[in-house]
């Protein structure tokens, strides 16, 4: 797998990603079960509410490699702030749209 991870732009201050790292390297959260090596192509904010970059960030992040899209669990969970993105869905349907049906998206990483 060659991911590439959304993250929201709210808690870039706060959260330095390391949880999302952890869940790649030990195969842990979204990421359990998945076989044979697991690259992370980029890890990249939404570019603020409302998600309107995200196509353009998951439009590089496919050019640079990403075989699977990743929302972090900070935009479909709410870590750690306890407040998911409301614009979660909107940004998945149209990274969806996008991508096509058979594409993976992963909706949360830990």
């Amino acid at each position: 797998m060659k991911a590439g991870i959304i993250r929201c732009m709210q808690t870039e201050d706060y959260c330095p990603g390391t949880t999302d790292f952890y869940a790649i390297r030990e195969k842990k959260g979204a990421f359990a079960g998945v076989e044979g090596e697991i690259q992370l192509i980029g890890f990249i904010s939404c570019g603020g509410c409302p998600g309107k970059k995200v196509l353009l960030r998951v439009r590089e992040l496919v050019k640079r490699g990403a075989d699977t899209i990743v929302f972090a669990s900070c935009i479909q969970k709410g870590t750690p702030m306890g407040y998911a993105c409301p614009f979660a869905e909107k940004m998945k349907e149209l990274v969806r749209r996008e991508l096509g049906e058979d594409f993976p998206i992963l909706d949360y990483s830990h």
